[in-house]
């Protein structure tokens, strides 16, 4: 606690022995900057992998669709039997035949708009709505089959499961480049804060005859880099937020139109400056002590 008030309090005398300018200043911003803006974008594909799984999980876990492959002179009569079928079936909560419009919509996106949808044989779709626990799917198929031998019962489970798998471990390489930004921040403010003790080794050896303990050395440098590093972050999430703010919608929906933050994520990049202060905090203080200890 005392040191997180000394570096907001400063001292100015200390921070005399920390170099204002040169290289090793501007390549702490500029490293800050550029990986609070990498962090941003991280993050908001990490918040979106999240949030777009849990939604296709949770929209498809309550559906289910019955695809009617029947000659033309028996799919309406299967198709029929179907509805009634499933209108009679525990667990689910109602049907919806869907349009020859509507399948093209469903095509469009392979096939383009152009796709001359009449004169193609498509099969009979019904969307079907389940109740929260569902009907016993063995048993309904099993009645499909006797009655309407065209009919297949499909819950979404084969392309469901590798959908939400594929944007939980999105999420997750996501998490993991953000332990790696931290990491290579860490370390670049690490090797800045040595570089420049090494340059002022002379002022730190007459600073000591005169009295000065290391803890009082350590400060200054901690409290410079710190707020650099804070600084070079906050401009670097600002730039970030813009540019994520200016990612187009795609038209379509899935994982690549949600980009972004939504409601209260918009709350997670502003930490992004605080986080990179911290971590520089820890990183210059173990840096500027080993530093010190090994100079003797």
């Amino acid at each position: 606690m005392n040191a997180l008030l000394t570096l907001l309090k400063g001292d100015t005398s200390a921070e005399s022995v920390v170099p204002r300018t040169g290289y090793t200043a501007m390549l702490t911003i500029a490293c800050a900057a550029a990986m609070a803006f990498l962090a941003v974008f991280v993050l908001a594909l990490a918040l979106s992998a999240g949030r777009q799984a849990g939604d296709w999980e949770a929209s498809l876990a309550d559906t289910a669709t019955v695809r009617i492959s029947a000659p033309v002179e028996m799919a309406a009569v299967q198709a029929e039997t179907v509805e009634t079928i499933l209108s009679q079936t525990p667990g689910i909560g109602g049907t919806r035949r869907l349009s020859n419009d509507e399948q093209a919509l469903l095509l469009q996106p392979w096939f383009g708009s152009d796709l001359p949808i009449e004169t193609l044989r498509l099969p009979i779709l019904i969307d079907v709505t389940l109740t929260e626990n569902g009907p016993d799917v063995i048993g309904l198929r099993q009645r499909l089959a006797a009655e309407a031998p065209g009919a297949v019962y499909d819950d979404h489970g084969r392309w469901r499961a590798p959908m939400v798998d594929a944007a939980r471990g999105l999420r997750t390489l996501s998490l993991i480049a953000l332990l790696l930004i931290a990491i290579v921040t860490g370390v670049t403010v690490a090797l800045a804060a040595s570089a420049a003790i090494s340059a002022n080794g002379q002022v730190i050896d007459v600073l000591r005859l005169v009295g000065a303990e290391d803890s009082y050395i350590t400060r200054a440098f901690t409290r410079r880099f710190s707020l650099r590093t804070l600084a070079g972050a906050a401009a670097g999430t600002i730039i970030g937020l813009f540019a994520v703010a200016l990612i187009p919608t795609v038209a379509g929906g899935g994982l690549a139109s949600a980009v972004g933050f939504q409601g209260a994520e918009w709350i997670w990049p502003l930490l992004v400056p605080l986080a990179a202060a911290a971590l520089a905090f820890a990183a210059t203080r173990a840096a500027a002590a080993r530093r010190l200890k090994e100079a003797g």
